[in-house]
């Protein structure tokens, strides 16, 4: 068998898995709705009539919101590990993880996503709300 029938036998295979694939998600219902798809590829320009690339758009938006959430976890666990690290009683370690807009930014920054989080500077939970009643 030379070079170029293997090159072709491969590439029949690609298209074979790629067919596949496409036929697979006329069936499969993403967690994105195909409506909030169309409505954000309208907004960008884009329009194609086939279901199968809504949904494939819709997959790819799906595996990028479940790698960050991953990432964000995991930043997540490493900085409660070093705080119980940090405590000299290890007795009364949580087991809960309590994911904050930090572990978030930091998996979302891996992806090139900066976000700015505004500062808040409130003494008391009820800082701000005296104005409000004034105000009434």
């Amino acid at each position: 068998m030379n070079h170029n029938q293997q090159s072709n036998d491969v590439r029949h295979d690609d298209e074979n898995t790629l067919s596949e694939f496409l036929a697979s998600l006329t069936d499969y219902t993403p967690t994105i709705p195909d409506e909030l798809v169309e409505h954000y590829l309208a907004k960008s320009g884009f329009q194609c009539p086939d279901v199968r690339i809504t949904r494939l758009v819709a997959v790819a938006a799906q595996k990028f919101v479940s790698d960050i959430a991953t990432d964000a976890l995991q930043h997540c666990k490493a900085r409660q590990a070093a705080v119980v690290r940090d405590k000299k009683d290890k007795q009364q370690k949580d087991k809960r993880l309590i994911m904050n807009m930090e572990d978030l930014s930091k998996a979302l920054q891996e992806y090139g996503v900066n976000v700015k989080h505004q500062e808040y500077f409130a003494d008391n939970p009820s800082a701000g709300l005296e104005s409000a009643s004034k105000d009434e």
